[in-house]
């Protein structure tokens, strides 16, 4: 990848300069992906602690987790959270052994200031589809979607469609679904929804976040526990 030594002013014309390189589908078949994962970060001061974690799909059962520790040589700057946890997600995601078909990441893709949220800046440089599925949103309008899980409305900004809101739960609060890289924005939401079962958030998100808190407590972490 790039080198990550970079001002803040100069990793905002990186992302600049990346994202036109997005590419936006095509669809993605969902009866031939055969594993999906998920990635997240959890921090203590300047170190982070990253998990991808793979699961069977449909089925959802875990078969491989693997996380890493680094450091995180970028500072807190909105916009621009890529570039500290770039990092230890890519220390996890180089240890992965499992043929991936797709990846879901705790953040924006295309659902970005600029065009580029780590799903997107990861997805760039990873052979399969990658999907941002975050928790709140970071730019963009929208109305709000249904009640009903299943609903969805679009997330604009500047005129465009970036992404999706989708309610995973009756009458809880949504997901912002957005592509990262190689994928349409229908098959992002779709393989979002065929991952959540009881909860509001995927279960690539939950396994890679409690893998990822178990990692930083110094606690096992392997598949055995899921």
């Amino acid at each position: 990848m790039h080198s990550l030594d970079l001002t803040p002013a100069e990793a905002r014309r990186l992302q600049d300069e990346l994202a036109p390189r997005v590419v936006e589908g095509p669809p993605l078949d969902l009866s031939k992906v055969r594993y999906v994962a998920g990635a997240d970060v959890s921090t203590q001061g300047d170190d982070g602690f990253a998990t991808v974690v793979v699961l069977t799909f449909p089925e959802l059962e875990v078969v491989e987790v693997q996380g890493h520790e680094a450091p995180l040589p970028f500072p807190y700057v909105p916009g621009l959270l890529a570039f500290r946890e770039i990092p230890p997600v890519v220390g996890a995601l180089e240890k992965v052994e499992t043929p991936v078909d797709a990846i879901i990441f705790d953040a924006h893709g295309l659902a970005h200031p600029r065009g580029l949220g780590l799903a997107s800046h990861l997805g760039l440089f990873l052979d399969v589809p990658s999907v941002g599925c975050a928790k709140s949103r970071l730019v963009g309008r929208y109305e709000e979607p249904g009640p009903e899980k299943g609903d969805t409305s679009d997330l604009v900004n500047r005129g465009r469609v970036i992404g999706k809101v989708v309610r995973t739960r009756r009458n809880v609060s949504p997901v912002y679904v957005s592509v990262g890289d190689q994928i349409g924005l229908g098959s992002a939401v779709g393989l979002v929804f065929a991952c959540c079962t009881r909860y509001r958030l995927p279960e690539t998100t939950r396994a890679a976040h409690d893998a990822a808190n178990r990692l930083r407590r110094g606690e096992e972490f392997g598949p055995a526990l899921f």
